[in-house]
């Protein structure tokens, strides 16, 4: 028997495109998952960090949390600084000040420079809130939309 190369054997050439559409195909739901479990863990550590507010500002964030998702549903709940913010990408857009972290007289809307906000040469970046009452929650919806447009 000769040593030559065997005519029953199947030339491979590695993975057929199908193949590599399936691997594509799972990396991408992966990736999804990941993006959605992270998603859920920020949003949980958000409510908590909420949830140990004193009122009146525990209700105030939560609305906010609420408004929020509400007109922003891309961005992604997550605490930055030990504070509830929203980030789009990975870039935090808007965030929640307590007064009383701070020990300050008012709590505090801000948006960073990711935010979609820039009008002329200035424009606030953050925002005193006392309370929340339907004016300021229609304001603050505008803001979010305006913001991650």
């Amino acid at each position: 028997m000769s040593q030559g190369k065997s005519t029953t054997k199947k030339a491979t050439r590695g993975f057929t495109a199908e193949e590599r559409a399936a691997m594509k195909e799972r990396a991408k739901e992966l990736r999804e998952e990941a993006r959605a479990n992270k998603k859920a863990e920020g949003e949980s550590a958000v409510l908590a960090k909420i949830a140990e507010m004193p009122e009146p500002e525990r209700a105030m964030a939560m609305r906010l949390h609420d408004i929020i998702k509400a007109n922003a549903p891309l961005l992604s709940p997550r605490l930055w600084y030990g504070m509830p913010a929203y980030a789009k990408d990975g870039k935090v857009v808007c965030f929640f000040q307590s007064a009383q972290k701070f020990n300050t007289r008012y709590a505090t809307l801000g948006f960073s420079d990711a935010a979609n906000l820039d009008e002329g040469a200035m424009w606030p970046t953050a925002f005193a809130l006392k309370e929340l009452t339907a004016t300021e929650e229609a304001t603050i919806s505008a803001l979010v939309k305006k913001a991650v447009s």
